[in-house]
């Protein structure tokens, strides 16, 4: 296919921010660390939510960086995929992208749960559905039968390594069509969309694109999740019979993985001086646009403690350069300039 210049523009700024990424993390490394345990909060929290997995914000924390047992099936859920993402940061360049590993971080999803379709692929028949307002339900896809899956499994597999293997096709443009052509497999019983964003991640490591490392792209996909599932249907019209386009899905993710770096180089430059808490808090600020929660701030400035921020709000509100509205969990700021 040739693609347009869209595709072509985006892939070329994805190039432009990873080799200044590159040029970050020579700089001052250690001061990023900070920003992978938030991304890997983010992306634990985020990906589980899309499917309706949710905890507290406290136990969410302590179970993404391991620091408790699980205590239910949605805890077991999240906790399975923090493991396969901790599998992912620490291995991602021994993990071939075979059936066989695809199946094993499968297994690892559900490690913490008696599931005896963990690291199998499905035995039923699955439908992509949408459940409207009023009620009623459609079928928006139906993906391979159960009998057809493993094959085609080892068929994408198998096609990707080729194409990236011999320099066939950009990575960039690969990795979102071999997603795609997973989602639109849905393999197993469970777990499908969660395992294509890991998968969306290792991929993307493989072939030198870290920026999930420190932005969980799991977090901006969740936030515009609507945009996500209407660019993926879009993609999936046509797919059985070999005339789909997957224009609309490569866009979609190519301008999030973009995204994604323009955030880490906003945030990089809040960490890189050695600046107060207070300047550091103040620059974040200038940094958002309307209405902003102290989340939003701690986010930008991960090393910082949450106090020091608390401080520095406050200190802003006093100097009129920030204004307060809310009480409790429902504070608000907004910039007065």
């Amino acid at each position: 296919m040739k693609w347009d210049g869209e595709i072509l523009g985006l892939i070329a700024a994805i190039y432009k921010e990873a080799g200044k990424q590159e040029m970050y993390l020579k700089q001052q490394p250690e001061k990023l660390e900070r920003l992978v345990e938030i991304a890997k909060i983010q992306s634990t929290e985020a990906s589980n939510a899309i499917e309706g997995i949710v905890t507290t914000s406290t136990r969410l924390k302590q179970l993404a960086l391991e620091k408790t047992t699980p205590k239910n099936r949605d805890e077991q859920e999240i906790a399975g995929y923090r493991d396969v993402l901790n599998t992912i940061h620490e291995s991602f360049d021994v993990i071939p992208i075979t059936q066989n590993y695809i199946l094993q971080l499968h297994k690892i999803l559900y490690g913490h749960m008696n599931n005896p379709f963990a690291g199998r692929t499905k035995n039923v028949q699955n439908y992509i559905a949408a459940t409207y307002p009023d009620g009623h339900s459609e079928t928006l896809f139906t993906p391979l039968a159960p009998y057809e899956t493993p094959k085609a499994i080892d068929m994408i597999c198998e096609e990707y390594n080729r194409v990236i293997g011999n320099n066939e096709v950009e990575p960039l443009i690969a990795i979102p069509v071999f997603i795609h052509d997973f989602l639109c497999i849905h393999p197993f019983n469970d777990g499908n969309g969660r395992m294509s964003r890991l998968l969306t991640t290792l991929l993307l490591y493989r072939s030198g694109f870290y920026v999930g490392k420190y932005i969980s792209l799991e977090a901006k996909i969740a936030k515009n999740k609507d945009l996500y599932y209407d660019a993926l249907a879009n993609a999936q019209i046509g797919w059985h019979e070999g005339n789909d386009d997957a224009t609309s899905f490569i866009k979609y993710l190519l301008g999030t993985i973009l995204a994604a770096y323009k955030d880490f180089e906003d945030r990089f430059a809040l960490v890189q001086d050695n600046l107060s808490a207070l300047e550091t808090v103040r620059r974040a600020t200038m940094q958002k646009i309307g209405r902003f929660t102290k989340q939003d701030i701690r986010e930008l400035c991960p090393s910082l403690s949450v106090s020091s921020i608390e401080t520095a709000l406050h200190k802003l509100v006093s100097l009129k350069e920030l204004n307060r509205e809310g009480v409790g969990r429902a504070i608000k700021y907004y910039r007065t300039k």
